[in-house]
């Protein structure tokens, strides 16, 4: 009898997403959050009634707290979705990135090795990972890391103890290395859903500019919703397997602000301001990602594209916002 799968991040987009996918399924969820002064289900608001799904106080960054969660629902899947993920917020606060993003997984991985080792998990390692990269370059399972924040080099130092964890202790861990994916359920503070956001606002007559740092900036974006289904599809696997998800496509960020503003037939050039605020500390200039392994290995292929993904998260963000006057 399966005991399903505990998932910590739930809250946020890649959770619901992952939540939403398993729900469907038939699948038990047991979700993982933080005990605060309020609530923030919105992600998960419409799963809430949900029969197959449990909600369960915790924190990765309490060894405690994991050892006893595990070994309450000693659940068949674990994915460790949970983070510190804003990558400027790491420079701010990079004693608490350090814990949350790269100590939490490590309480995770002892956790499952005292009191269910038998446990299949997922581990969300990152495309910042790779960092400092040569222009036009490809990045897969094999490209030496060379993270450039904070944030980055908290999730090397998870993503490398995981495969301590796997060799030392024969732990079933797979890690994703997930470049960017975006969604209309992406935070307002990234730069993907800052955009639409401020396009949507701007298009309502509600805002007249938006202010943002690096438009040079290459990146390979993807839809989180398809990148949840590689999560799943690792942890199906006979033997644990590390894989890098993503397009293969490389756009900038000016290519986003472009579409996004002509989503609602805007010439971006009026709209947008540079401010060397949101300028990285120490910029990752270009990541594209070499998906070989997740399309051979796991049947895996992305489904959206940029165009139609910028469209999607634009209308959707008018929606919302349309909803709230």
């Amino acid at each position: 009898m399966s005991n399903g799968s505990l998932i910590t991040g739930i809250t946020g987009q890649d959770g619901s997403f992952l939540a939403e996918q398993l729900l469907k399924r038939g699948d038990k969820v047991i979700g993982i959050v933080r005990r605060s002064s309020t609530s923030n289900y919105g992600r998960i608001q419409h799963l809430l009634n949900n029969p197959n799904l449990e909600l369960a106080e915790g924190d990765v960054t309490d060894l405690s707290s994991m050892i006893r969660l595990i070994a309450d629902y000693r659940p068949d899947y674990l994915f460790n979705l949970a983070a510190q993920s804003f990558v400027p917020t790491s420079w701010e606060q990079p004693l608490l990135t350090a814990q949350a993003t790269g100590i939490g997984a490590v309480n995770i991985f002892e956790a499952v090795r005292i009191v269910h080792p038998t446990c299949r998990v997922y581990q969300a390692s990152s495309s910042e990972m790779f960092g400092l990269q040569p222009k036009g370059a490809f990045q897969n399972e094999s490209t030496p890391f060379y993270p450039r924040s904070p944030y980055a080099c908290a999730k090397a130092y998870a993503h490398q103890m995981a495969i301590n964890y796997r060799e030392s202790h024969g732990l079933f861990i797979s890690s994703g290395i997930l470049f960017n994916h975006e969604s209309e359920r992406r935070g307002i503070q990234f730069v993907t859903r800052k955009i639409t956001d401020a396009v949507a606002k701007i298009h309502l007559g509600l805002d007249d500019s938006i202010s943002l740092g690096f438009l040079g900036a290459e990146r390979d974006w993807g839809y989180a919703k398809d990148y949840v289904e590689a999560m799943v599809l690792m942890l199906e696997q006979d033997s644990p397997i590390d894989c890098v998800v993503a397009t293969g496509q490389r756009y900038t960020v000016e290519y986003f602000v472009e579409h996004a503003f002509a989503t609602v037939g805007l010439d971006w050039k009026e709209y947008v301001k540079q401010d060397p605020r949101y300028m990285r500390p120490a910029e990752v200039p270009s990541l594209c990602g070499d998906a070989t392994r997740a399309y051979e290995k796991l049947g895996w292929s992305p489904t959206m594209n940029l165009p139609t993904l910028i469209a999607h998260m634009v209308r959707s963000d008018i929606a919302r916002i349309e909803g709230l006057q």
